[in-house]
């Protein structure tokens, strides 16, 4: 997928404020410092679209940007943040899950896990959460440029097979690097796959 615009849209703090759920949707969520908007912004080749920070949680809303006119990325807040309160750690829970379940032109979600770590209880928690709710979701490994080609695969091993021990088969799996401008153009296919798949199917999400 060639990417020819990507226009920040809006930032909104209930799901009921985002845009008109018009167009085939796709949001990225992770842990608090998986390198979530990095890697938005090196797979869509826009330094500054998604504002990136040292501290971890910045992303404290829902972001909305249109791409090429036809499709929407949303950045999430993160979860499991190191450095708020625990009722503000609630608020942005509610948030993030409101949204998601009720977000009807949610195609996909892609679930942001660090690469250079073992399974973390938190993030295998949430894609259990997502399971339960019959979210389609995809896995994106970050930062695998920290890491030497053996102990990366070894990683991504040990992530399968956790998750098979209560899954039927594995989601869609994606090992990226921000740095090194790895597995964005796949992510970018399989977008752009499904977005042809639901225009032949007419399927259109039109309130």
């Amino acid at each position: 997928m060639i990417i020819k615009t990507a226009t920040f849209m809006t930032s909104s703090t209930r799901w009921q404020d985002c845009p008109e759920p018009t167009m085939p949707e796709y949001a990225f969520i992770g842990r608090s410092n998986v390198g979530k908007s990095s890697l938005i912004n090196a797979m869509l080749n826009f330094k500054d679209l998604a504002k990136t920070s040292q501290t971890p949680g910045k992303t404290q809303l829902i972001n909305h940007f249109m791409i090429n006119e036809n499709w929407y990325l949303t950045d999430l807040p993160g979860y499991g943040y190191a450095r708020v309160s625990k009722s503000l750690r609630k608020e942005f829970e509610k948030l993030i899950t409101n949204y998601i379940l009720n977000r009807k032109n949610l195609v996909n979600l892609f679930v942001l896990i660090d690469a250079r770590h073992s399974p973390q209880k938190i993030d295998l928690e949430f894609i259990g959460w997502c399971g339960e709710n019959g979210v389609p979701f995809s896995l994106a490994f970050t930062k695998s440029d920290k890491l030497k080609p053996n102990v990366l695969k070894e990683n991504v091993e040990k992530y399968k097979a956790v998750l098979l021990e209560t899954w039927e088969s594995l989601p869609e799996i994606y090992v990226t690097s921000a740095e090194k401008k790895v597995g964005g153009e796949e992510i970018l296919k399989f977008i752009s796959v499904t977005n042809q798949f639901l225009k032949e199917n007419h399927i259109n999400f039109e309130l």
